[in-house]
């Protein structure tokens, strides 16, 4: 254990006097307090990724002033530091550090380093003034909090770091035998600033997004979610905006990963090297931690579910069997967490593998990055397999995901807002016309009827011929019969059969020539 040097020698008191501060602390979060554990004492246990309960199950009420689990520095660190101001009768920090998720989050180290090395003014990663922890997790805490207040609850609360279960209860249960000290200051509240997004109208169910890479798909994913998602209230005292079964393709991520530059991901290479192994690898069942996927897909139901689907696709290849579950019937029961990710399932097409994950719920701004590329090092792990086992020639396929519940939590809005404005017009603007429904040539015949020729893909190949005097009557045909049609593509339809009608209207079909402007002899 590594401490700031609170340790003294409890002197012995009897469980009379210690519960007896009841009436003296009394824990009172201003900030999601439904997903806290409150008690009366003076201690404050932070347990990370380990489930509080794994904790609270070890203690009396009134052995601690508040549990709660920490997943992120840049979301929950402001909360968590917000309440400790709310209660200045907490004067001991308790952070239990033990498992590969926490020190891949990093978010208990973040929280140790404020106590420990301080903060600094400066900017988050989109731009907004903020202290910066001094640390090398990225932690952020609101400018509104004055670093006077800051710097005396860092003074008045004694931390430690604990690397299990058992070392942090006892201390815990150390710290409640010693004499209570007083109140370090006045409570505090600093209201967050809550902003309220705007939403167009958008269809609720049912979205598709492509792009190339992760990266580019995700900020497609953020612009969606922010222009029409519904606002709903969470389970965890806050709100998120949410497009209900959103489908997201992924053609072609590199097998090295794209990462930008700079890179505005909520991820960088070291916590994605650490996060495929929890998607890859087993892990054996401890006490008070949460399942990894990897342990659902390797061994929780007895069986390697990746081995089985790779030997599924080798003995058949062109079998729609080769599926997997991370979802236990025993899960609607739990009542901590359930795994977000329940169902992969992996097709090989035209000598292609693909993958599809089904995620009950996503957190499509901090997760749904490192959730796709965690997937998509598996998808390649099972390419790589099969390739050579079975003796087939086989290249990586699409990466489909699909997010029942996909949302952007209410302390990620500003981000996700700064992320649309700086990227998503640079990226919207490049050009691809690629459509998969084919293209169409556009002319105009010797009677002046609008003749309209759709081309496959590639090879170009005529498939339909339409033909009529108006755009309208050819837009609507187009439109039902190729439903699927990219939306910039659509449009440009539109335009071209109205320049085309416009010339044979006025009698100079010989004007129009498609994808060049129309110039007529007089003004229309």
């Amino acid at each position: 254990m590594v401490a700031s040097g609170y340790h003294r020698k409890p002197r012995a008191r009897s469980a009379k006097t210690v519960t007896s501060r009841s009436s003296m602390f009394r824990y009172l979060p201003p900030y999601k307090p439904n997903q806290l554990a409150c008690g009366t004492g003076q201690t404050a246990v932070v347990t990370g990724w380990t489930l509080k309960q794994a904790v609270i199950s070890h203690l009396q009420s009134y052995e601690y002033a508040v549990v709660g689990q920490l997943y992120s520095p840049t979301r929950g660190l402001n909360v968590l530091i917000r309440n400790l101001l709310a209660n200045p009768h907490v004067r001991y920090l308790v952070a239990l550090d033990a498992t590969r998720e926490d020190r891949n989050a990093g978010a208990v180290r973040c929280l140790l380093d404020f106590f420990e090395s301080g903060f600094e003014r400066g900017e988050s990663d989109t731009g907004r003034e903020c202290w910066i922890v001094r640390s090398p997790v990225a932690g952020y805490l609101d400018p509104e909090l004055p670093a006077t207040i800051l710097e005396q609850v860092r003074a008045a609360i004694a931390w430690e770091r604990a690397e299990a279960i058992a070392a942090a209860v006892e201390r815990v249960q150390a710290i409640a035998q010693l004499d209570p000290l007083p109140v370090w200051g006045e409570a505090r509240e600093f209201p967050m600033a809550e902003g309220v997004p705007s939403v167009l109208p958008g269809p609720r169910y049912g979205h598709r997004i492509e792009g190339k890479t992760i990266a580019d798909t995700w900020v497609k994913i953020v612009h969606r979610i922010k222009t029409t998602g519904v606002v709903r209230p969470t389970a965890y005292d806050g709100f998120w905006q949410e497009l209900v079964d959103l489908v997201a393709v992924v053609t072609d991520e590199p097998p090295a990963f794209h990462f930008p530059e700079p890179n505005y991901l909520p991820i960088d290479r070291a916590f994605l090297d650490s996060y495929i192994a929890q998607v890859m690898d087993d892990a054996p069942h401890r006490d008070g931690v949460k399942y990894t996927y990897g342990q659902r897909l390797r061994s929780w139901f007895g069986r390697d579910q990746i081995e089985q689907a790779i030997a599924k696709l080798v003995c058949d290849s062109g079998t729609a069997r080769a599926v997997m579950s991370l979802w236990d019937v025993r899960d609607h029961d739990a009542g901590d967490s359930p795994p977000c990710l329940n169902h992969i399932w992996v097709r090989i097409g035209d000598r292609e593998l693909s993958l599809t994950a089904t995620f009950r719920s996503n957190d499509m701004f901090s997760a749904w990055p490192a959730n796709a590329m965690g997937l998509r090092a598996l998808q390649q792990h099972i390419c790589t397999e099969v390739a050579r086992r079975g003796g087939l020639e086989l290249q990586l396929g699409p990466l489909v995901t699909v997010s029942q519940s996909a949302h952007i939590y209410d302390d990620c809005w500003d981000n996700a807002e700064r992320l649309v404005s700086n990227h998503y017009a640079s990226l919207h603007a490049i050009r691809d016309y690629d459509d998969p429904s084919g293209s169409f040539a556009i002319a105009l015949d010797g009677d002046g009827a609008i003749v309209v020729e759709h081309l496959t893909p590639g090879s170009g190949e005529v498939t339909r011929s339409y033909r009529s005097r108006t755009a309208m009557q050819l837009y609507r045909k187009l439109a039902a019969d190729f439903p699927a049609l990219d939306v910039e593509h659509a449009l440009y339809l539109g335009t071209e059969l109205q320049k085309a009608e416009t010339a044979a209207r006025t009698g100079q079909s010989n004007r129009y020539v498609q994808d060049r402007p129309l110039r007529l002899d007089f003004p229309v």
